[in-house]
């Protein structure tokens, strides 16, 4: 087993070994892992993906593990032979120079609930019937819409009734169905526990594996129903266009009622007309023996034949003993699970480091110095993981250089200064708030689809990546682009939920928009890093640091097919020695005085 940290967290930096600041850049691995055979390639062919990936300067790689996968056959089953597999392609990214963070990855909960990662088991926990999920509504999946399955309307389900009970009996059964058991165990307990135990059983089959630095604790987690002021109300629509039920509207379809469900667009700024029957045949989604918890708590009640609200805060406010305040999801529910997590996994792995995830398109964690230690008083190596994809390009389909929306605030950005402008000052601002208590930050998620409408779809990716890069660059933060899937093709995308968004297709001759997201870039820094850029333009890299001596080079990766006559990298400041290493695609910088250091890499001339 390992004891040495290939990796350690100071302050807002991640260190290697030898006290270099590292700047952490690679891919999502990938699509292809979220639904079964739950493997992102061919153990035979891991090899050649790695290379792949190594060859465009992508050696961080943040790799979808659902929880489905480790546990599927039922609570306490592990498949030992997908953990081998991972750990045989584990070994095979060691040998190409890649470290991994395992990512158990979900999104909507499961796969019955449009998304992808819980075991079915969870939801027959639950009281569910499996095959009565898409027929109550209680979610909405690319399998029930058919062809009129329009993609990114996953994000519909996070107020389907499936999706959101799930995730409010995980994170808040104690304080909203304190009487629902499980085997004798309290439902919150029963998730939580079987989810944590499952990967601390992967980290244990996985010891070996220098390769891997450390766990995700949960993809996009969501808050459900938690916090929700009002049953009646519209709130939280994260998708393009489709039908959006209010929390009571999904609670009463998924025990028997039919309900009219009106449709929104643009994330719910605009209502649409008409509107869509949930249930129109009355079905019960409970098993024999199982009533909907929230009925069972007292949230609503059937009088007359009817459903009718009793109490139209009671997500907001718990009545569970103990309980005398309004809940905060944050405070309250995630970081409590997350700190339980990373406390279970760390116990024999105090190598790791742990990444740490807000909810999507909305609020996080704090993080102060004492939370980010164990129950046993040993620090715990936290880096926050925050995604954000540009709005336009991923729900429209369309790349305009001249006009972004803002992620977090629908504001349009007009002009080619203000959209380049606009990029940085959001991931700025994301990346700050976890800076500001003095943690690093890890731009876990963002990319282009690659079916865009744009005449000349390609070019336009590269051009959003390669502005959304330096805005990355900028801030020097990690990164870790959305996605890269071995079996994606033109006809199929990603093979989920009408995705595309894989950096890789065959089909196109590899790389897509290669010069987007594989571009000069520093690995490792021996001082401190002052700022770096890349002019896309004229191909001139300039990366400016204080040098510190004693912690050996800087690292530079400098890809090839940004120039094919080569480069010419030059010194300004500092005593140091510089090396071209051109097959390597790397240029090393090893200052022999304390000081600063301005590097330039420039096409070389004649």
């Amino acid at each position: 087993m390992k004891t040495e940290a290939r990796y350690l967290v100071d302050g807002i930096h991640i260190r290697d070994a030898s006290g270099r600041v590292r700047v952490m850049r690679g891919c999502n691995l990938g699509a292809d892992a979220k639904r079964p055979p739950f493997r992102p390639f061919a153990e035979d062919a891991a090899d050649a993906h790695f290379a792949r990936l190594a060859a465009w300067g992508l050696s961080f790689v943040r790799l979808v593990v659902p929880w489905e996968a480790i546990e599927h056959e039922g609570p306490g089953v592990y498949d030992e032979d997908y953990l081998a597999y991972l750990r045989s392609i584990l070994k095979r990214a060691e040998a190409h120079g890649i470290d991994v963070f395992i990512d158990p990855h979900q999104d909507a909960w499961s796969r019955w609930t449009g998304g992808d990662g819980a075991p079915a088991w969870t939801l027959e926990a639950a009281g569910f019937d499996l095959a009565k999920i898409a027929e109550t509504g209680a979610a909405f999946t690319e399998e029930s819409a058919g062809a009129g399955y329009r993609p990114m309307s996953w994000g519909l389900n996070y107020l389907r009734y499936a999706c959101a009970t799930m995730f409010t009996l995980f994170f808040a059964g104690d304080a909203f169905a304190p009487g629902r058991m499980v085997d004798g165990v309290p439902i919150q307990e029963y998730l939580q526990g079987h989810y944590i135990d499952a990967m601390r059983h992967a980290a244990r089959r996985l010891k070996d594996c220098d390769a891997l630095v450390g766990f995700g604790t949960m993809n996009e987690p969501h808050m459900g129903f938690i916090g929700l002021p009002d049953l009646g109300a519209h709130q939280r629509i994260l998708s393009s266009i489709g039908t959006v039920p209010t929390a009571f509207q999904a609670i009463a379809s998924a025990s028997g009622f039919p309900v009219r469900a009106s449709r929104y667009a643009l994330g719910g700024l605009l209502r649409l007309p008409g509107a869509e029957t949930l249930n129109p045949g009355a079905v019960s989604l409970f098993r024999d023996g199982h009533r909907c918890p929230w009925l069972e708590a007292g949230a609503w009640a059937i009088e007359g034949g009817v459903p009718v609200v009793k109490r139209p805060d009671f997500f907001a406010r718990p009545r569970a003993p103990g309980w005398d305040r309004p809940i905060d999801f944050y405070a309250d529910c995630l970081k409590p699970f997350q700190r339980r997590f990373m406390d279970e996994v760390s116990r024999k792995h105090e190598h790791y480091l742990f990444f740490v995830e807000g909810a999507p398109f909305a609020g996080r964690a704090s993080w102060a110095p004492e939370d980010r230690v164990r129950s046993d008083g040993k620090p715990l190596a936290v880096v926050e993981a925050f995604h954000w994809y540009e709005g336009m390009s991923l729900l429209l389909r369309r790349w305009r250089s001249w006009l972004a929306v803002e992620a977090e605030t629908g504001r349009p950005l007009v002009g080619r200064r203000a959209a380049r402008l606009g990029a940085r000052s959001e991931l700025s601002r994301l990346a700050g708030r976890p800076r500001a208590e003095g943690i690093p930050a890890l731009l876990g998620e963002f990319g282009i689809p690659f079916n865009l409408r744009n005449r000349k779809r390609l070019a336009a990716a590269e051009s959003a990546l390669g502005s959304w890069h330096d805005a990355i660059d900028a801030e020097f933060l990690h990164s870790t682009i959305w996605a890269y899937a071995a079996s994606n093709t033109r006809a199929r995308g990603d093979g989920w939920n009408g995705e595309d968004l894989s950096i890789y297709c065959e089909e196109e001759g590899g790389a897509r928009a290669l010069r987007g997201f594989s571009r000069p870039y520093a690995m490792a820094i021996a001082g401190l890093p002052r700022s770096m850029r890349f002019d896309r333009a004229r191909r001139a890299f300039t990366l400016s640091w204080d040098a510190d001596p004693a912690l050996g080079e800087t690292e530079v990766f400098v890809p090839g097919h940004w120039y094919p006559e080569g480069w010419v990298a030059t010194l300004e400041g500092g005593d140091a020695i510089l090396a071209e290493k051109p097959e390597a695609q790397r240029v090393t910088v090893a200052a022999t005085a304390a000081g600063p250091v301005l590097l330039r890499i420039t096409p070389r001339r004649g």
